[in-house]
């Protein structure tokens, strides 16, 4: 149950068989009785695009819980921060090598992120099928 991410939410509309829900997410420290002198303690209201063969059994208005795989989450962190940091070092790296100017090596170690976000960009339909979450309603 430790590679499981819940949330609670309220499911605000169904269309077919997406049904989108709304999850607060708060930070550890939002319950705490001094959050209002902290710049920390945050919360967001995100909606989350869940298909599910049963959306005709949910209502909007009704609760329910999302669930995602851990898996996902650094899956999104990988892809989303830590391939391009590797991109942007060992490009900057090779740049400053070849060239020996700092302002140009690190211009054009930026330009190479844009062909990778553009893959991811058109990669979206196939990630959003690896990035699914599914949902059940609360008793």
């Amino acid at each position: 149950m430790a590679d499981i991410i819940k949330h609670q939410g309220i499911v605000e509309n169904i269309n077919g068989s997406h049904v989108m829900v709304r999850i607060v997410q708060t930070s550890a420290c939002a319950a705490c009785s001094a959050k209002g002198h902290c710049a920390s303690a945050d919360t967001k209201e995100k909606r989350i695009d869940v298909i599910s063969n049963d959306a005709s059994s949910y209502q909007p208005g009704d609760r329910v819980i999302v669930f995602g795989e851990l898996s996902m989450g650094m899956m999104a962190v990988l892809l989303a921060f830590i391939i391009p940091f590797c991109v942007l070092v060992i490009s900057l790296f090779i740049f400053m090598a070849i060239w020996n100017d700092e302002l140009l090596s690190a211009i054009c170690s930026l330009a190479l992120l844009i062909p990778y976000y553009y893959i991811l960009w058109l990669n979206k339909t196939r990630m959003g099928k690896k990035f699914s979450f599914s949902i059940k309603p609360i008793d």
